[in-house]
């Protein structure tokens, strides 16, 4: 897909006139960079959950899942590396006093060159990122003459590091010092780590095995910006596969097609995908790429896979003095058990925002019906059945004649299996519309027909095709659509 901004506020758009994401404390003003989900797309942000969550601790047998507290004692933080390494180079404007990522102030400045040139400059600033050279970075954006969006000058300061952990203070009395400093969890991962023993004891758990865990993560990001996809609160899917020392390629290349399958299981084409590889690796990884979707903004990183080799449990280990070893009695090459190791770690970790965020993007489609005759057009929302918020909409055609009555029944029928809207006001042909703009897969209308041979009017969203089926057929209908 082409870079289209217009496409992407068209979506920003939608998503607020018809109920799924609102800017946070919007009557006063908003919160920058943090989003409230509305009825639908609280409804739709569930389903893509309940996928994965299902995909992974359901269809794997080795893989179960916890949940882990957002707050957790704060050497954990110093044992992954967050406190020293979690940190981005960052340069302000001295004129408009505003802050930017230096990768992402560079970036848009290479993306408006010629593409040799653009090429160029980025591989320089990747190479000094590598070697930490601040000094460098900021010479790099002097002699390019980069420019601050809103004053238009070069005039910068230093490129200093910034940590992008929130602190708070724990407990009753503030002001104790760091004794009493904790940070909302910048990753779900190490609620993992922490719990690996808790959960290989108590689940019986052989290697290789999974944790898998959904929750809240939290980032001071400076730079927040393009909807949400980049926030400062969000959620994380992330799954840790661990696995015996020196098997991690195969797991790595294993987990990467794995969850690609997932991707395409969504019904988005294979050409909407591509691999990213790291070329400067985390602290922590020996190998690691990201799988990136084709948003209206161009290729964003939806998902990261990591190997993180034995790197966070040999540092709890260290920093709690706690063995996070396992015990593995299957006989190795030389027919004598593994013995103890710590386990090497395979990560998966999807965005959740983004994923609907990319779902949306997939989905959004604006299409002119008009004919000779008359101008019409919709805006529709493909969505897959299984993620749409709505899955049936049932739309007696009048309010009187017993046929409000015929569609209640129908309701009540469906509404403990999956969800269903009901709608008596305004023309069908409106009604259709509105339904559109949501993404229900199915409006089923009843009529006097329906008195008379107990059949109804079941609507197709994305052909508009409308056929005539058993009022009864209706839920296992709908059902086996969601299933699919």
């Amino acid at each position: 897909m082409a870079n289209d901004n217009n496409k992407f506020q068209a979506i920003i758009s939608h998503c607020k006139e018809y109920g799924f994401i609102f800017p946070s404390s919007e009557i006063y003003d908003g919160l920058s960079a943090v989003y409230d989900y509305g009825q639908y797309g609280s409804e739709l942000k569930k389903n893509i959950r309940d996928y994965w969550w299902k995909w992974m601790t359901q269809l794997h047998e080795n893989i179960v899942g916890i949940d882990a507290a957002i707050f957790m004692h704060p050497t954990t933080w110093k044992a992954s590396g967050h406190v020293d390494n979690f940190s981005d180079p960052m340069i302000d404007n001295k004129d408009s006093k505003k802050r930017y990522r230096v990768d992402h102030l560079i970036e848009a400045h290479a993306d408006a060159l010629p593409k040799e040139q653009g090429e160029a400059l980025l591989a320089e600033m990747d190479q000094l990122l590598a070697k930490e050279d601040f000094a460098g970075l900021k010479t790099l954006i002097e002699n390019n003459k980069i420019k601050c969006s809103v004053s238009g000058t070069c005039n910068w300061t230093d490129v200093r590091q910034f940590n992008l952990m929130f602190a708070t203070e724990f407990g009753a009395v503030s002001g104790e010092g760091d004794d009493n400093m904790v940070y909302l969890r910048p990753e779900t991962a190490q609620g993992i780590f922490v719990n690996f023993l808790n959960v290989q004891k108590t689940g019986r758990m052989k290697i290789p095995f999974g944790i898998a865990q959904v929750g809240k993560a939290f980032r001071n990001e400076i730079v927040a910006r393009q909807f949400i996809f980049r926030m400062r609160e969000f959620e994380q899917m992330e799954m840790q596969f661990f696995i015996r020392p020196g098997t991690q390629k195969e797991w790595y290349e294993y987990w990467k097609e794995e969850r690609m399958k997932w991707h395409l299981s969504l019904g988005i084409p294979a050409d909407r995908y591509r691999f990213h590889d790291h070329v400067k690796l985390a602290h922590y990884a020996d190998a690691a790429c990201d799988i990136e979707y084709d948003f209206p903004i161009g290729f964003k990183e939806v998902e990261g896979i990591h190997s993180r080799t034995d790197f966070d449990l040999r540092n709890h280990q260290e920093y709690s003095k706690k063995k996070m070893q396992y015990f593995d009695n299957d006989p190795g090459p030389d027919g004598k058990p593994y013995g103890n190791y710590i386990p090497y770690v395979i990560e998966t970790s999807i965005g959740l925002d983004r994923t609907v965020m990319m779902v949306l993007s997939e989905a959004y489609e604006e299409q002119d019906l008009s004919t000779a005759e008359k101008a019409d057009s919709r805006v529709v929302l493909k969505f897959p059945p299984k993620l749409s918020p709505v899955k049936l909409a049932i739309l007696p055609l009048m309010k009187k004649d017993g046929l409000p009555e015929i569609a209640r029944d129908l309701m009540n029928e469906c509404k403990a299996s999956f969800r269903c809207f009901y709608e008596e006001k305004d023309t069908i042909g409106k009604r259709y519309r509105r339904q559109d703009a949501i993404g229900t897969p199915f409006c089923v209308t009843i009529d006097h027909q329906t008195k008379e041979d107990g059949t109804v009017t079941i609507r197709h969203r994305d052909s508009m095709v409308q056929q005539r089926i058993l009022l009864k057929d209706v839920k296992e209908m709908v059902e086996k659509a969601i299933q699919e």
